[in-house]
C-alpha cells in the first residue's frame, strides 16, 4: 500500500471493476487536488459513473486503491463509508431526484435535518443556497410545478447545503437543455469555488468539461491521453489517442 500525495483530496490508484463480468475499470489512477473541479470525460459507457462510485465509497473496487484526506477508503467498513458519504460528500445524479410532498427548500435542507439540525436553522440555510443558485422564488413550490432546470437547482441545493469536502456531480445537467445547462453549471461551478468545494464532475459534453479546471478522460475504463499532432496535409486536426494504465 503506497500512501497518497498530501495535497490531493482524493487519490486512487490501479482501480478494476468489473459490472457482470465485463471491464468498468481497467488500472485507473488519478489524484484530485483540494478545491479543484476536476470533469471525468469520456462517451457513454466509458466507466465515468464507476470512477465516481469508487472515489466516493458507493463502490469497493476489486481490485485498487482509493483514499480521502490521507484514509484509505477500500479498506472501511460499510458503515463508516455511509457516514463518510452523509458527513463529508454531496452528490448530484443526472436527473433531480426529489420528494414530492417537500417544497423546494425543505427537499434542499433535507440532508440538514437528518443531521440532526434543527428545522429552523437548516431552513435558513437552504434558503441561502435556493438564492445562491437564483431560484430564491421557488422555495414554496412542490417539485411538480418547478421547470426541469429549476428542480436540478434545488437538487444541487441539496447536494451543498451541508457544506461538503467533496461534490460528485454524475452528468448533473444531461437532461437540460444547451441554454439551461450552461447557466445551471455556471453557477454550480461558481458555487463551489466561493466556498472551497472540490468538485468531480462527469460529462460526456467538451463544453461542460471547459468549465473544469482540469479534465481526465476515460475509454472503455481506461485513462485516455490524447496527443495532438502538427498540422500536416495529410493528418491536419487528428489527434492520436494511447491508453495510460
Amino acid at each position: 500500500m503506497v500512501a497518497p500525495p498530501d495535497n490531493d483530496v482524493l487519490w486512487a490508484r490501479a482501480l478494476h471493476v468489473n459490472h457482470n463480468g465485463s471491464p468498468a475499470l481497467s488500472g485507473v489512477s488519478l489524484g484530485v487536488r483540494e478545491g479543484e473541479i476536476l470533469a471525468v470525460g469520456g462517451p457513454r459507457g466509458s466507466g465515468k459513473t464507476t470512477l465516481l462510485q469508487c472515489l466516493s465509497g458507493q463502490l469497493l473496487p476489486q481490485e485498487g486503491e482509493v483514499w480521502f484526506n490521507s484514509v484509505p477508503v477500500h479498506t472501511m467498513g460499510p458503515l463508516s463509508r455511509e457516514r463518510m458519504r452523509r458527513d463529508r460528500f454531496g452528490w448530484i445524479d443526472p436527473a433531480p431526484v426529489l420528494i414530492p410532498e417537500l417544497n423546494a427548500w425543505e427537499n434542499a435542507a433535507l440532508p440538514l435535518m437528518l443531521r440532526g439540525t434543527g428545522r429552523r436553522a437548516a431552513k435558513t440555510t437552504a434558503l441561502e443556497w435556493l438564492e445562491r443558485l437564483d431560484i430564491g422564488g421557488c422555495a414554496r413550490k412542490r417539485p411538480h410545478t418547478l421547470l426541469q432546470a429549476e428542480r436540478q437547482r434545488v437538487a444541487i441545493a441539496r447536494a451543498l447545503v451541508s457544506a461538503p469536502t467533496v461534490l460528485f456531480a454524475d452528468e448533473p445537467t444531461a437532461s437540460l437543455h444547451r441554454a439551461d445547462r450552461t447557466h445551471v453549471l455556471r453557477t454550480l461551478t461558481a458555487a463551489a469555488r466561493s466556498h472551497g468545494i472540490t468538485v468531480v464532475l462527469a460529462t460526456h459534453d467538451a463544453d461542460t468539461a471547459a468549465l473544469a479546471d482540469r479534465t481526465v478522460s476515460l475509454l472503455d475504463g481506461r485513462r485516455v491521453n490524447t496527443v495532438h499532432l502538427p498540422p500536416v496535409t495529410e493528418t491536419e486536426g487528428r489527434a492520436a489517442c494511447s491508453l495510460s494504465v
